[in-house]
Order: structure tokens, then sequence, then C-alpha cells
């Protein structure tokens, strides 16, 4: 009988063993919220020696669920990017929302015991006893001895604490803080186990807190200038009991909060919600599956693609309501989204989004379109219009589901009118066909002037992004001023530098001139004149015939690789391929313009090199290149890494790259498409869909909705 049982014990094992070796491993697994929380440091990898801290990817390694109204986060640093710097060594809270920008982090809470000082409440903590996973966050705080775990639904939160040795519980609300201003807050208890309250920074944030433990009291503590709240309990001292507390939020109301609260997690315990937020990561992680690469390339693949749907975030409650831009408390029938990072995101991030959750992107363009008919324009970000550009792209790509004629009449707006909200200097822009830059004797980086050149090339392609949009739409005359417009680009191109360069008012070009200075906003926005010449997604041939010939083109894109970084010090403005920066966006369209001169191989072993090297750096190997401005920095890489990207994203086509993988398998709305990558070189030979070759180097979209298999030949 023993020999038996030892013989069944042995082929469970053998069992066992076999079904861990077959089974497939969740896409959950390979990602790593820690990816992008770290700063570089060194002169190396920086292109520069830093006298302060660069920006890093700004990255928060909380528990969220896709484009989210809560993130819940770790602060270790007040009024810091996303308020989690890897390097900090403790934590004053969690905070309920993050973005990356030095904004947000809303209502910070945390689980504390003992005597508490108001002005040194922090707790030191370890990366050894830390951890993160899509939808959960763990941390040990050693001042406290207390197991923190986080998780989170759409609306709400789930903070549970393991104290050590149980002991007299309590939780910390330090509502006087956030990384904006705030300028009013309370917090109130409302039942035996419940508070509430709200925190206003620009909009005010309602909470509504239910806990397992009876409320005792709500302590105001205050020590100079500096005011906590305690929450404390009734007998919650047994060891074995965590304290464990579930809250609501909401942009409208604490009664809205309560029901998002009860209507999300009330009923749920721990493992269930993180169970169900693991759930949600991992059925959007399916819609792209990829194979035949290394682990390690997994790891980074569907860690940045992870990080490319935090953002932009829910606003809406259960029920439909929000607060909109007129301050009114309206229900219109559809998730209401903050805001898109324009600026940096239209470039691939809005396009990704409406492959992946067109659902989501319709209703953010349904969101920008409500504010935008309460404000007279379409939001803008920073400076460029490129609301036209997700409009335009996802629509031209299928997504249907809002009203076009609305939004394209605000579009127009952009492009033609002046007020508040819209194009800086577009009546500039339209009289001359550019925009004029001061002239500034000893501009310094800081300098705010108008950026003139970098608007003018963005005009131009919003101009074309619209153009395009009034083409499908059938209004001939807007699109024949437009499309004419979206030359605008070409007054100032100085063909004595053959680099984009300011021009006076009188026309004259801006003298001196060194293309290689950057400048936060004098001349060019973020960037330096090598850096702003090479963008014309909309007109690459255009733009190329602005030289004497191809060969002069060539030498002159070989040169923005080439030319060594001059320890010029900007805080975005890092990680250098010669004066191409991939640490800032101005500049990621470039290395594909070798595709138009025939030279796709010398942008490829471009592309190879940020791929494989400016995504996991630093001594952790947790280091992006840059800020991933809510999510673009992400976005590229994934694009790029299945052999896909938006070069013009308001064109619904893609430029065709090498993939890091052998194997793709995309869910597109429903239907898959594959692609399958032949060879190892950098050259690509051929590529095939559907059987029929493809005789240029771009796919529309409308090709790939067919769930046909792409073949990408290379060299060997």
């Amino acid at each position: 009988m023993k020999n038996l049982n030892q013989f069944i014990l042995f082929c469970l094992s053998i069992l066992f063993i076999a079904c861990s070796e077959t089974s497939p491993k969740y896409l959950t697994n390979y990602v790593n919220p820690f990816i992008g929380t770290t700063t570089l440091w060194d002169s190396i990898d920086l292109g520069y020696t830093p006298t302060r801290r660069a920006w890093g990817a700004e990255a928060y390694p909380g528990a969220s669920v896709p484009n989210s109204m809560v993130q819940v986060t770790p602060v270790t640093m007040w009024r810091s990017g996303s308020g989690y710097q890897y390097e900090d060594s403790v934590i004053h809270a969690f905070t309920h929302t993050s973005k990356g920008h030095w904004n947000l982090c809303y209502v910070p809470f945390i689980g504390v015991r003992g005597e508490i000082s108001p002005k040194n409440y922090a707790s030191s903590y370890s990366h050894k006893n830390e951890s993160a996973s899509p939808g959960y966050y763990q941390v040990y705080l050693e001042k406290y001895d207390i197991n923190a775990e986080v998780t989170s639904t759409l609306r709400c939160a789930y903070h549970k604490y393991t104290y050590k040795d149980g002991g007299d519980k309590k939780i910390l609300a330090d509502l006087s803080r956030s990384n904006e201003r705030v300028r009013d807050w309370k917090i109130e208890q409302v039942g035996d186990n419940a508070f509430s309250g709200y925190q206003k920074t620009g909009p005010t944030f309602y909470f509504y807190a239910v806990t397992n433990h009876n409320i005792k009291n709500i302590e105001s503590i205050k020590e100079d200038d500096a005011e906590v709240n305690l929450i404390n309990f009734i007998n919650n001292k047994n060891i074995d009991t965590p304290l464990e507390m579930k809250v609501g939020f909401s942009y409208v109301s604490i009664e809205n909060a309560k029901m998002n609260l009860e209507s999300e997690m009330l009923a749920k315990d721990f493992q269930q919600v993180r169970n169900e937020a693991t759930n949600t990561w991992e059925n959007l992680l399916t819609k792209i599956q990829v194979s035949g690469g290394t682990e390690d390339q997994k790891e980074t693949f569907y860690s940045t693609f992870y990080r490319a749907f935090l953002w932009p975030i829910l606003l809406s409650d259960v029920n439909g309501e929000f607060i909109d831009a007129n301050g009114k408390r309206v229900n219109k029938g559809f998730r209401y989204y903050s805001d898109p990072s324009f600026w940096d995101d239209y470039r691939n991030k809005l396009i990704l989004l409406g492959m992946i959750s067109p659902d989501v992107a319709t209703d953010v363009i349904k969101s920008i379109t409500d504010r935008g008919e309460i404000k007279g324009f379409m939001p803008t970000f920073f400076h460029g219009d490129h609301a036209s550009t997700f409009i335009t792209g996802s629509y031209l790509r299928g997504l249907r589901d809002f009203d076009v004629q609305k939004a394209y009449k605000l579009l127009l707006n952009n492009a033609y009118l002046e007020g508040n909200g819209g194009r800086p200097h577009i009546k500039e822009y339209i009289e001359r066909g550019w925009i004029s830059e001061q002239d500034i004797k000893d501009p310094k980086l800081e300098t705010v002037a108008k950026a003139a050149v970098t608007k003018t090339q963005e005009y131009s392609y919003d101009d074309y992004a619209t153009a395009l949009l009034a083409k499908e739409l059938g209004d001939q005359e807007n699109y024949r001023n437009l499309i004419k417009r979206a030359e605008s680009y070409k007054h100032l191109f100085d063909p004595s530098t053959q680099l984009m360069r300011g021009r006076l008012d009188n026309g004259e070009w801006l003298t001196p001139f060194d293309p290689e200075r950057p400048f936060y906003e004098y001349m060019y926005r973020e960037a330096n004149g090598w850096q702003s010449t090479f963008f014309a997604p909309h007109d690459p041939k255009g733009f190329i015939a602005l030289y004497p010939n191809e060969d002069a083109f060539e030498k002159k894109l070989d040169s923005l690789f080439s030319i060594p970084w001059k320890n010029y010090e900007a805080h975005n403005m890092t990680v250098f391929i010669g004066q191409y920066c991939h640490g800032n966006q101005p500049d990621h369209s470039s290395p594909y313009l070798y595709y138009f001169i025939n030279k796709q191989e010398k942008a490829q072993k471009i592309l190879n090199k940020i791929l494989n090297e400016f995504y996991r750096m630093g001594p952790e190997r947790l280091a992006y290149a840059g800020m991933d401005d809510a999510g673009e920095m992400s976005s590229w890489y994934v694009l790029n890494a299945i052999g896909l990207y938006t070069y013009s994203p308001a064109d619904p086509e893609y430029i065709i790259t090498v993939p890091l993988f052998n194997k793709v398998v995309f869910n597109l709305n429903g239907n898959n498409f594959t692609i399958i990558k032949k060879g190892k070189g950098d050259k690509i030979k051929q590529i095939v869909y559907g059987n029929k070759s493809i005789d240029n180097y771009f796919i529309p979209h409308d090709l790939l909705k067919q769930g046909k298999e792409l073949v990408i030949t290379t060299s060997e």
C-alpha cells in the first residue's frame, strides 16, 4: 500500500510538472509596473552631465484598471511627476489619482499606528518588500510594521493593511496635500463604519469610505501649518484581522461616490476585486499576442502596452452623471473622459486606443466634443490643435458612433477662428502662411516666446488632418483651402542652412542661429532646430523636395543622427542618437524619412537601437529614455515592436517596420490579423498581405480589418 501511494504521488507530480510546462503564461505576468518609475543619472545615458534630477518616464506603480477614474498609488515625493520616484526612501500616503504631469494625486490615505506627527508621518520602505502587478500594489511600511495592499475598480479603491502583532489600527487622511494647490477639503463620520468628504483643487473629488471596523471618532491633529485627520476605530486590536477600507469616488457628489462604491465594490472581498482587475487587464492585453521574441522583450512589450492604457481617465459615474465644462451636473448618455494629452499622444497612442478599445476612443471624442461646444473650440494641449488628427484618424478607420458634424464644425473653428481656447496666433498664420518669432536678444532655454516654428509646422499638419475630414464629408471648399494651407511649413525652411528656422515679422531670418541650442518656447517647442526640422509627416515627398536632391537630403538626415549633443541640460530632452532625442516627442517621426529615399534599412537600424536600448535603461533596467507623456512613449514602443507605426496618424494606414517578434496576432475589433516576420535582417525585401504583394511600405487600416496574414520578409 505504501508503494502504491508513493507511485500515485509520483504520477501526480509528473502530471503537475507537465501541466506547468504546457500551461500558457498569463500576459499580465509579463507586466512590470515599475518600468518607467526610475530616473537616469548617468551622463552617458542622458547625453549630458546632470546637475539636477532629470525627468524620467514619471510613471507610477499603483493599482488601476484601463482608463479608470481611480489610480491608487504610493506617493514618495509631493509635487513630483507621478508622485512616485523609485529612488526615494519613504512613502507618505496612497493617493487615488495620478497621470505623471505634476498634477492630481488627490485624496491621500494611509494606514498607521501609534503617535502621529502631521509633519513627519511618512514611512520608510524597501523595494525588497514591494511588489506590483496590473490592478495591485503592495509594500511593507517599516515605520508602522504594516503590510499595505491596494487594488481598484473603475471608480473605487480597496485598501488592506495587515498589522504585525495587531495593535491599535488607524487611517490617516492628509487632505491638505496633493500635487496641486488644495483650495478646500472636508472629512466627517457618516455611520458606524463609514466616513465621507471631498478635496477641492481645480475640480472637487468626493469620496465615501466603508471600513471593516467601527469608527470611534475622526481626530484632527495640527502641528504648525501641517494638519492631518486620524480615523480611530473601536476594539480593533485583533491580531488576525487586517484593517480594510473600501472607498468610492466621484467628481459629482458624495452621494454618487457612495453609489459607485455600492455598485462596483462594496459586496466584494479584496481578492475578488484584485482578480477582477487582473482579468480586465488580461482581456485587454490579449488583444495583441506576440511570440518568437525573448522573455525580456515580452516583458518590455506588455509593460509598455499596459502603460499606454492608463490615460485618459474616466470622469463620469455609474449612473452616467458628470460635471461638464460649465460646471453643471449632467447626464448625456456616454462615458465622460478627461482630455487626452494631445500634443504628446496624437502621434500614436490615440490611434492605438481606437484599435484596442474603440468604445473608449469614441466616448473620448464625444467628451471633447461636449467640452468644445461649451467653449467654442475643440480642446487643445500646449499650443497644438491635434484633436483634428485624433478625430479624423479615428473616423477614417471606421469609428462612426459619434456626431461627426458637430466635431467637424468645432475643428473648423480651431482652423479659422481667433479666441480663447483656439490656436494661438491663428490670424497671423492664416494671413501670411506662417508665424513670426519675436526678436529676443540672447534668448535662454526657458525664454517664453511664440514657439513660432513648431506652431507653423503643427498647424500645417492639423490643417491637413481637417482637410482629410472635409474631403470625406464632401466639403470641397474647406478641403481645397486647408490642403493648400497644409504646405505652410515650407515658409520656414531656410535653404541656406537646410533647416527650419524662425523668421522675424519683416520676413528676415532670425540671427544668430544655432540649430543645436534647445529652447522650451522660442522658435521651437521643447526642441532645437535639428529635432524640429524633419516634421512633415503629411508631406514627406514635398519636404524632401526642398533639398537640392535626395543625396543632399540623406546627408542632412544622417547629420541629425550623428552630430553629437553638446551637453545641454534640459528637463525633458534626454537620451540622444546624435541630435535626435527620443526622450521627447518632437522628432519621433524622423527616422522613417529614410523610407522615402529608398533607405528603409537605415531607419530600421535606428528603430532597433531605440527598441533595444531606450526602454530598459539605468542600473535597475527600469527607466525610459524620457517622459512617457500619458502613454506616447509606451505606444511608440508597442507599435514599432509589432511592425506597424502611425507615421501620419490622420491617415488610415501604417508604415511597416521590422517587428521584434516572429509572430503577432492582433485582435482588431473582434477580427484577428496576423503579422509574420521572416528573416533576421534590417532590410525589408518583400511585404505580402493575404498572398498579395504590397509594393510600398504602407498598409491601409481597411486591409488589416480583413483579418489576413501580413508577411514581412527581411534580409538574413
